[in-house]
């Protein structure tokens, strides 16, 4: 895929505008080990969606508010560690010009915005006025809601908009958005099929229609 027009331009964002693969394994990993979880399981099931929601599928026998320190205290330490987090490339240059042009942009993030702003800035990436974070649903990834709210914000018809995605749980989440869809990277499975794909951002061109 060499190009794609649309109304507007939504992204995730680990995996789809930054890759911080080697931080986010470090920091799951060792929380897998101290829980007794094998690491290879929690890491298929986390990546694209909320921590919370990893850590209650994981640790359903603690309470709401254990939950909820054991996340804050997981978010507190990947917004520590940023070395090594870079760009997809491409990303920066797509971003900055979509934004030049005034095109409808917006980030949807299963992570807390501390956490995503903190990425994006560590790559260079800029950060669009509508970033729809873990705060701002009440219903992570494989959910739509994200992505159905980023198009409210911008004023554009979901239907109208494009979004870029890694994971399987946020693929699935622009697919029931009513979104047009594309894979950035490897993943593929059922809900691939007959996507569009990019494996990054170098060469890509998105027209605003």
């Amino acid at each position: 895929m060499d190009e794609i027009e649309a109304a507007g331009f939504l992204f995730d964002m680990d995996g789809t505008l930054v890759d911080s693969t080697a931080v986010v394994e470090s920091v799951w990993t060792a929380f897998a080990q101290r829980h007794g979880i094998d690491p290879v399981a929690l890491l298929a099931y986390s990546h694209g969606r909320q921590a919370l929601d990893t850590v209650t599928r994981f640790l359903p026998a603690l309470s709401d508010v254990e939950r909820a320190g054991l996340v804050r205290q997981l978010v507190a330490e990947e917004v520590s560690r940023t070395d090594g987090i870079v760009e997809i490339p491409g990303a920066v240059a797509l971003l900055e010009r979509l934004l030049a042009e005034g095109a409808p942009v917006a980030v949807v993030t299963s992570a807390p915005r501390e956490l995503a702003v903190a990425r994006m800035r560590a790559a260079g990436v800029p950060v669009p006025e509508v970033l729809v974070a873990a705060e701002d649903v009440e219903r992570g990834k494989p959910d739509p809601q994200g992505y159905q709210r980023a198009a409210e914000l911008l004023g554009v018809p979901i239907a109208d908009c494009v979004v870029f995605e890694d994971a399987e749980a946020g693929l699935a989440a622009a697919v029931a958005s009513g979104a047009r869809a594309v894979v950035v990277g490897r993943h593929e499975s059922a809900t691939t099929a007959g996507l569009g794909r990019l494996t990054d951002y170098a060469g890509f061109r998105a027209l605003l229609a």
